[in-house]
């Protein structure tokens, strides 16, 4: 029988290398996960820093009522537009919701009156917080506005007399017990997804076309008529589909290591521990999840008859190992012992573990091979029953 599934996984190897545009586009998507993650992360950095380093040019209606004001927000890069026409709220807030401008800051009239007295001296800062990209000059503004509110605050207190520190009668400090590589899971926290992607659709073709595929072409009844098992030829599609994955997988993982290299972290305060080692454990960890996906989408596409429907079916297939993880996103899911048994999720949170440079728990990694084997190992079966019936050949 072992004869038979080697034989039958090298030829589906093989016919499957020979496509070139199959062959192309297996080879392609390892490549362009990373890429496009890279990208990603690099403009994200890029817009955090210059939010903060770079002059921000932006509206400040009514300058004449407030000159020092002005003046310490000049000092600090935040300019006034020049050619910005605005005379009040309204205005200001129309411009900011066209998008002319990401935010503004407008000085009430009553400004002058107002400062200098008991009574506080009102700024409006305009902006549309649905708007992320402005999110961190949304900060910057309100943080220096802020800033020059309590350095005059304390000022009269001085002037007046009065200690300062009454106004602080408790003190919070912060201490931040998270390492750079810990940091680091905000970015690359996503990684899981791309890597759990590249495995399942490293062998999304051949497991169609092994199947659905030779259904449609008519191929599929003269080759169930050998004198071999049908469940011998079943496992040696899947073999070969595992091998594809573990091929995407083996890829994505050597391109993310290498172009981990070129994201600037360290201006973030965060660094990356994802070297070649840590890309080896990650393998190991992914490699249960194979023969779990290759079981799964050939049940799957056992139900088709046709190429395109598999395709359907298969498409929709692949959001489910995403399901946890996006749970586990929302509710900061830490790993634990039972959580082990659901797939993807424990190969997630053990990844998880990886980035932040923790050590691992063997215990968790062989629960959670076990459970992805065992599950792979039940779906196979039930894909060897389904094509020992003879209604796959209508």
């Amino acid at each position: 029988m072992m004869s038979t599934i080697r034989a039958v996984c090298r030829k589906e190897i093989v016919e499957t290398a020979r496509d070139r545009r199959t062959l192309f586009s297996l080879l392609l998507g390892p490549l362009l996960g990373p890429l496009l993650f890279v990208t990603i992360i690099n403009v994200t950095v890029a817009r955090n820093l210059s939010a903060f380093d770079q002059a921000l040019v932006l509206p400040i209606v009514g300058v004449e009522r407030a000159p020092n004001l002005v003046a310490y927000l000049d000092a600090r890069g935040l300019h006034q537009a020049a050619s910005a026409a605005l005379t009040g709220v309204d205005d200001t807030a129309a411009a900011v919701g066209r998008g002319t401008y990401d935010v503004a800051v407008v000085i009430d009239d009553s400004y002058g009156r107002d400062f200098g007295t008991e009574r506080a001296a009102r700024v409006t800062v305009v902006f549309d917080r649905s708007k992320s990209s402005a999110q961190s000059r949304i900060a910057r503004v309100r943080a220096t506005l802020e800033a020059y509110g309590q350095q005059v605050g304390t000022l009269r207190l001085v002037a007046n007399g009065v200690n300062p520190g009454l106004l602080r009668p408790v003190i919070v400090d912060d201490l931040d017990v998270s390492t750079p590589a810990g940091r680091s899971v905000l970015m690359l926290g996503v990684l899981t997804y791309f890597l759990l992607f590249a495995t399942l659709t490293g062998g999304l073709h051949l497991a169609i076309d092994t199947t659905a595929g030779e259904r449609e072409r008519r191929s599929l009844e003269p080759l169930l008529t050998l004198p071999v098992t049908r469940a011998s030829l079943l496992l040696g599609k899947m073999a070969a589909t595992v091998c594809y994955m573990l091929l995407s997988l083996a890829l994505t993982l050597a391109a993310f290591t290498l172009a981990l290299k070129h994201v600037p972290l360290e201006q973030l305060g965060m660094s990356s521990s994802f070297d070649a080692m840590t890309a080896l454990a990650a393998f190991g960890i992914l490699c249960p999840f194979a023969p779990l996906g290759a079981a799964l989408m050939t049940t799957v596409a056992s139900f088709t008859k046709t190429y395109r429907e598999a395709q359907t079916y298969l498409t929709f297939i692949l959001l489910i190992p995403t399901l946890p993880l996006m749970f586990a996103a929302l509710l900061n899911v830490e790993a634990e012992l039972k959580l082990m048994w659901i797939p993807s999720l424990s190969q997630h949170l053990l990844i998880t573990s990886l980035i932040k440079a923790q050590p691992l728990d063997w215990t968790f990694v062989a629960l959670s091979a076990g459970s992805s084997l065992l599950l792979g190992a039940l779906l196979g079966w039930l894909a060897i029953r389904l094509y020992e019936r003879e209604a796959i050949l209508g």
